[in-house]
């Protein structure tokens, strides 16, 4: 019974399998802690922080001109969306290596609190769009004064 087992498996038997299935494991872990290495990132890379009069956004967006770039607010969901053009090659160039892509993009995301749609500005400046959003005034805190009894 375990001479067929010892034959199969090495001197060692069973625990050089188990060694290796570990190690497979260890190695698929360990790859999944680092998600990012094989997920495409979203694009444009957006920052977006708040403070007590609203959210700012800023987006990387080379190559993209200003016109080409659509902003929309709809109660607490904000949309950016556009398009990057192809580089125009002249007459016998052709790519060495092509990495920078093309084509439409959109990002859409809730933001924390309502804005005020009709206050939106947006500047666009050296490749990165800056988007300010006016929190609403139904949605600022509201200090409440203590009446004393």
């Amino acid at each position: 019974m375990y001479r067929g087992m010892f034959d199969r498996y090495g001197a060692r038997g069973p625990w050089r399998e188990m060694e290796r299935f570990q190690r497979e494991m260890e190695r698929l872990l360990s790859n999944m802690a680092e998600p990012r290495l094989h997920r495409p990132a979203s694009y444009p890379a957006m920052n977006v922080w708040t403070n007590n009069e609203g959210v700012v956004v800023t987006a990387e967006l080379p190559g993209v001109e200003p016109e080409d770039i659509d902003i929309s607010v709809v109660n607490d969901t904000l949309t950016v969306s556009g398009a990057r053009r192809p580089d125009e090659l002249k007459q016998g160039e052709k790519y060495h290596r092509r990495e920078r892509n093309f084509g439409r993009f959109t990002r859409t995301f809730q933001l924390p609190f309502r804005v005020d749609a009709d206050k939106v500005e947006a500047v666009f400046d050296k490749g990165v769009l800056q988007i300010s959003l006016p929190r609403a005034e139904a949605d600022k805190p509201r200090k409440i004064a203590i009446k004393a009894g």
